[in-house]
């Protein structure tokens, strides 16, 4: 079983990765906040992530009908949702003593916010059909056409002049981050990702259990059939 591994492997990815957090200098402009930044910046990867993987399990759904694809993509939404959610929630609580406000309407906030409400979108309108394949299908296509805002918010601090600082980390040449710094925040990545696989397993595997009783029940109720259908019903009395 790959799940208890993946668990396990999580569990001490997060530990190590918290350990080098708080032990890590701080930053000389920034102080004790920048520890939200061991959080905040694995979230913002991994929200830019689990869309990502969303849209191409979309692509494969609709090009090639792979059930498993489908049901990776509707696995995954929620769990973006959580981890763009708790990148908004870092974001505000690192910006506040930084930028002296919560909220600003910049290109790579308001970008993010959009890829929360794309998140809310995909799950709400996978449900919102009677068919179930047809709001699957048009989950599939918003996925893919939501996917365009994936780009605009890794580029959003090149292309426009924004209070969000630039890239730190993902930059050509040597990262601008103290080694001391840069290697706790990776680990942290690396839990944060393992995490979701673990947890995209869990929601997997749980979905095509009930998928397989509700299969299941409804074989029952085809044997079983309804009153008069299997010509086993009971005559109705004479009149007089």
């Amino acid at each position: 079983m790959v799940l208890p591994w993946l668990w396990i492997a999580c569990a001490v990815a997060l530990a190590v990765g918290l350990f080098g957090a708080f032990t890590a200098p701080v930053d000389y402009q920034q102080g004790a906040s920048v520890r939200i930044m061991y959080v905040h910046v694995p979230t913002a990867w991994l929200s830019m992530f689990i869309y990502s993987t969303i849209a191409i399990a979309s692509a494969v759904a609709l090009v090639w009908r792979h059930p498993l694809a489908d049901l990776a993509a509707r696995a995954a939404s929620p769990v973006g949702a959580a981890f763009t959610a708790l990148c908004l929630v870092t974001g505000s609580l690192w910006g506040k003593p930084m930028w002296g406000t919560w909220w600003v309407w910049d290109a790579r906030l308001t970008s993010v916010l959009v890829l929360f409400f794309l998140y809310l979108g995909h799950m709400a309108i996978a449900n919102a059909f009677d068919d179930v394949g047809r709001g699957r299908r048009a989950a599939a296509i918003l996925a893919l056409v939501g996917f365009v805002n994936v780009p605009i918010i890794k580029f959003s601090v090149d292309w426009w002049n924004t209070l969000h600082q630039s890239a730190s980390v993902s930059r050509i040449g040597m990262p601008a981050i103290a080694p001391s710094m840069l290697w706790p925040l990776m680990v942290m990545a690396l839990g944060f990702t393992l995490f979701f696989a673990a947890l995209l397993l869990v929601r997997m595997k749980s979905e095509l259990y009930e998928q397989r009783l509700r299969n299941l029940r409804a074989a029952s109720l085809q044997r079983k059939g309804t009153p008069g259908a299997t010509g086993t019903a009971h005559p109705a009395p004479a009149e007089g």
